[in-house]
């Protein structure tokens, strides 16, 4: 009894004014058999312990590989990565390939200049294109359509199997355009020379996928050329000139004011026709654009009120912002337009002076169903003569008693007036200001070349038809303006259209050498905004938990997804184009956002000449800094690749199979062995990775006899209990053996194409490898996967343990090998050790079969992998122990993490469908994910905890070689005032103040080098199709307008 009482006083959980309040009851606990001994469960775990390492380590093969690297340890020699050199010699293999489609792009526009140069337009030209949504179509008598003639589609792998024609692009018109209208016809007709420049640029750089152009007339050609269909209702809502690579292209960075008229006369249709015309601007701003919404009556009102008085970045974050607010608008009062202009002025002013915004375009866009004056003192006090601020001006309806005064001040200040009747206007009226925006650009013969971030375009026709395992493809393009070079329209800076190509970012990914940045580390590239052009996380996560996965969005910040730098540092220095290094302690989520890896990396990163981009490398401290080269001849490793259980990363670029269509059927493993032995002397491939992937094969080799043996001898594994052994080393190349049939593995996925988490990828090492790495040498990494499905739980285990050259942390990680068994062999091991005792008599002092208390297996981050109740296997502790998980959480026997994502961005897909507004709902919020590790230096920890009548104590034991604990808990104690800890997650929502100051924070960001705002050449009078200012400026300011426009 005294004891039992000294034990628990030396725990510290009861005080002696406890002992005096609480006698008896203490008395009846205390003595109680729940009281765990220690030295049982030690005896247990490791008796568990000393089982299940044995059968991992036998069925893994991990002492002999460990072995057998070590018999080449003389040979080989270890270097420590220079990740500034790293990073440097990465920049300029993606400045090569960056270049490479640039030039593909150039190609395009002087093919597409010389042919307008020699066109002369034909108000009657009759022409029979390839209309890509009718090519193929029959009438009802088996003719074809017109504009629909034969178009042979034939699927090719290079484009994902789609059904392309690589001889032929074909052409998309949107649905509110006449498919033979001259001007369409006649564009349609001089494009085609593109034809054999597509087709010359395919050849030259086989990589290359989709290129296009995109008509200034609304016509979009792409090659190769592919069949369009409408939706359900017909339409293709698709318009190449709301793409965000058209606008980037055709126009400079802009500020934007846009004045919306709320007075009594805007009820109905006219508003809700002003909404969609304010919706289609926002949908042509662009990251580097800024703006701000203000609708008037006798009053101001901001549409965001909290941003009165500033302009903020045109992302997608902010525009859904302000589109949600644009529904709260209502008519009534009377209209005060000098208020407005005054208020627009102003802000433009104010905000170019504080040196943010774009610092090129000016503009005020004007949506109003009529204007009593030409406010032309506005205008003469702000404006003029240098004109400095471009109005545009939108008349809403079919009246046009006020249309001379709003073309008057669109013409006095080199802009455009357009009149919009119907909803269907709306997009073709919005369009015509880009075309004015582009007139400097066009007069200065400036062909920039534009690079877009990533994104998803879902309306095009290769995106619907393709999905691949995550989705839509994410890419980004190159892209550049073509101009009309004619002498005679010089001053009317004529803009033809677009040219474009994509890039997946997979494509980016071919350049980057994942085995140089070892097993935890990653490139990544942003904008000069700070979005994220590749970056491991930049992706949707998950399908289960859909709170996890990210939206469709494209403008992710870098901040959003390397979170612990909370003071942008590396950001802004990649931002500013600098080339560093910084380091910082990071925490990455991983086994479906579950699990925590908490290490420290260093960050390296560099510019990419000639692109908005920069390059950033994270190398994990440790054995990630180091990288070995082994050495055997090709004789040896070519032999051992021969074995048909070898596999090597499918998404690593050992060769590149790109280059020659012959090449593209290939494996990565075939095109190897065809380029050492010299049968396909046009392949290119990464020497140096090959020869370690050889070294990797000779080293590895032994293993496949020893597992061979081991299925040989039916005996040893009689119960089948373990499934499949394998191997994974440094440069991809994996071994696998069953130790059952194919048909009866347990987990048919594991170590397949749809198991993406555990095989090699090209931004990641397998969860298995990434997880042994960061135990301690020789140990096991236990686990049961996550299932996708909740109501399938995982019937399997997975162990795996890290292979390492030397015996210190500076050794690199060599390969990794690992066994998955069934769930229920793992668990009868565990209740077998747990009925062993010590006493000489054979009775047990206590069991697990005991009612009195509860046994559990939970890994490092908390999970259980053995209960009695079979239904908790798979969930978190504390949510089946609450109280125990919250005394070893205070008493520092696991520390508890929150994962930061800001989930309030959407992942873009170039959607402008209203339906597809109106599912999000965009609210300034952080959401953190807890997520829990154990502390290494504990081994065993006994405690007590003080519930409401009773006292509840625990023993929790480290599982040895392994990061397994055993918690034994007493059962007969309730600790339901206790809540259960879980890893749900929380969710930070903002007061008004704090929604306010989020929105106008604005981050550090590069513009673009190139501004072409405005030009002495340039023809204002070009401004609305009316030939002279229609109405009539009061008779003292005649010279001053002549002035303006003689300028």
């Amino acid at each position: 009894m005294l004891e039992n009482l000294n034990l628990l006083r030396a725990s510290g959980v009861f005080f002696f004014i406890f002992w005096t309040a609480f006698n008896t009851a203490l008395v009846d606990v205390v003595g109680s058999e729940q009281q765990i001994p220690l030295s049982v469960v030690k005896l247990w775990a490791s008796a568990f312990g000393g089982e299940i390492k044995s059968i991992a380590a036998k069925y893994s093969g991990s002492q002999l590989l460990q072995k057998k690297y070590k018999e080449y340890e003389k040979d080989v020699a270890i270097e420590e990565i220079d990740g500034l050199q790293l990073v440097k010699k990465l920049a300029k293999n993606m400045e090569e390939m960056f270049h490479k489609k640039s030039e593909a792009v150039r190609r395009l526009v002087e093919a597409a200049e010389d042919a307008y140069l020699k066109h002369e337009f034909d108000a009657d030209l009759q022409y029979e294109y390839f209309n890509a949504v009718l090519i193929n179509e029959r009438d009802e008598e088996g003719n074809y359509l017109e504009l629909g003639k034969e178009f042979i589609l034939v699927p090719n792998d290079h484009f994902n199997n789609l059904p392309v024609n690589i001889s032929l692009s074909d052409v998309q018109v949107p649905t509110n355009m006449y498919n033979k209208d001259p001007a369409i016809v006649n564009g349609v007709y001089w494009s085609e020379s593109l034809n054999k420049v597509f087709v010359d640029n395919f050849d030259r750089d086989p990589s290359l996928i989709w290129q296009y152009f995109g008509s200034a007339k609304g016509f979009f050609r792409q090659y190769p050329g592919i069949k369009w269909e409408p939706d359900e209702n017909g339409v293709i809502a698709f318009d190449c000139r709301n793409r965000k690579w058209y606008i980037q292209a055709a126009t400079s960075p802009k500020d934007v004011v846009i004045l919306v008229d709320v007075s009594g006369s805007m009820k109905g249709l006219r508003l809700t026709i002003a909404k969609q015309t304010v919706s289609s601007i926002l949908d042509t701003l662009g990251d580097d654009d800024f703006f701000n919404i203000i609708a008037y009556n006798e009053e101001l009102h901001y549409v965001e009120p909290c941003l009165n008085g500033t302009l903020v970045q045109a992302d997608r974050t902010n525009k859904e912002h302000f589109r949600e607010h644009l529904d709260k608008l209502f008519a009534k009062g009377i209209g005060m337009l000098d208020i407005a202009l005054n208020e627009a002025f102003n802000m433009l002013n104010e905000f170019n002076h504080t040196g943010q915004g774009s610092i090129c375009s000016q503009a005020i866009m004007l949506i109003t169903d009529g204007a009593v004056d030409t406010y032309d003192t506005i205008f003469a006090k702000y404006n003029w003569p240098d004109r400095k601020v471009r109005i545009f001006t939108y008349l809403i309806g079919r009246e046009a008693a006020f249309a001379d005064n709003l073309k008057w001040m669109a013409c006095a200040n080199k802009g455009f007036f357009t009149q919009i009747s119907t909803l269907a206007d709306v997009q073709e009226n919005v369009m015509e200001y880009l075309h004015v925006l582009s007139r400097p650009k066009v007069i200065d013969q400036e062909h920039d070349v534009v690079w877009t971030e990533a994104y998803i375009d879902s309306t095009l026709p290769q995106a619907q038809k393709l999905a691949d395992d995550q989705g839509l493809v994410l890419m980004t393009t190159v892209a550049m303006p073509v101009f009309s070079k004619q002498n005679e329209t010089r001053s009317k800076g004529i803009l033809l259209g677009v040219v474009g190509t994509d890039v997946p970012v997979k494509e980016l990914l071919k350049a980057i050498p994942k085995y140089k940045l070892g097993i935890h580390g990653y490139a990544f590239a942003i904008t000069n905004n700070g979005y994220i052009l590749t970056h491991p996380e930049l992706r949707p996560l998950y399908e289960e938990g859909k709170k996890r996965r990210k939206p469709n969005y494209s403008s992710v910040d870098l901040s959003e997804v390397e979170w612990e730098d909370r003071d942008d540092v590396l950001r802004n220095a990649m931002v500013n184009r600098k080339t560093g290094k910084f380091s910082m302690e990071v925490k990455k989520t991983v086994d479906k956002g579950k699990r925590v890896l908490v290490m420290t990396n260093d960050y390296y990163y560099t510019d990419i000449k000639g692109t908005p981009f920069s390059l950033g490398v994270a190398l994990s401290r440790g054995h990630g800094k180091y990288f070995f080269r082994g050495n055997v001849t090709v004789e040896e490793g070519l032999h051992d690749l021969e074995h048909p259980d070898v596999s090597l990363a499918d998404e690593w670029s050992y060769c590149n199979t790109d280059l020659h269509p012959e090449h593209r059927q290939m494996t990565q493993l075939e095109a190897i062995k065809r380029y050492l032995t010299g049968k396909e002397p046009l392949l290119q491939c990464d020497k140096e990775l090959i020869q370690e992937v050889l070294f990797d094969a000779v080293v590895s080799a032994p293993i496949e006899a020893y597992w061979t043996s081991l299925a040989l001898n039916k005996s040893e594994n009689s119960d089948k209990g373990v499934e499949v052994a394998f191997l994974g080393t440094r440069t991809g190349l994996s071994r696998i053996n069953l130790f059952v049939g194919p048909e009866q593995l347990t987990n048919q996925d594991f170590l397949t194409a749809e198991d993406k988490e555990n095989i090699f990828n090209a931004d990641h090492f397998p969860l298995w490898y990434r997880r042994a790495a960061e135990q301690i040498p020789g140990s096991f990494v236990y686990s049961i996967p996550f299932s996708t499905e909740t109501a399938n739980k995982s019937n399997v285990v997975t162990a795996s343990t890290a292979i390492q050259l030397l015996d210190d942390r500076k050794s690199p990680v060599v390969a990794a090998v690992g066994i998955q068994m069934k769930l229920e062999f793992f668990q009868r091991k565990f209740w077998t050790a747990s009925r062993q005792c010590a006493s000489l008599d054979g009775r047990c002092a206590i069991s697990c079969d005991d009612e009195a208390i509860n046994c559990y297996l939970i890994d490092n981050n908390g999970f259980i992998l053995v209960s009695e109740d079979y239904g908790q296997t798979g969930n978190f502790f504390g949510e089946v122990e609450g109280a125990v998980m919250n005394k070893l959480l205070t008493m520092g026997s696991f520390k508890r993490f929150l994962v930061e994502f800001n989930l309030c961005s959407w992942w873009h897909s170039d959607l402008t469908a209203k339906a597809q507004r109106l599912k999000q709902t965009l609210e300034p919020c952080d959401t953190e994910y807890p997520a829990f590790v154990s502390e290494r230096t504990i081994k065993e920890t006994t405690g007590n905890i003080a519930c409401d009548d009773c006292f509840k104590s625990f023993v929790i034991q480290q599982i040895p070689s392994s990061n397994l604990f055993m918690v034994v808990v007493d059962n007969e104690c309730f600790c339901d005032s206790v809540p259960p800890i879980t890893m749900a997650p929380i969710e930070i929502r903002y007061n008004e103040s704090l929604k306010c100051e989020r929105l106008k924070s604005q981050k550090i960001r590069r513009r673009p080098e190139s501004c072409h705002g405005f030009h002495p050449e340039e023809n204002a009078r070009e401004c609305g199709g009316v030939p002279g200012l229609s109405a009539k400026p009061p008779f003292v300011l005649l010279p001053l307008i002549l002035t303006i426009f003689s300028r």
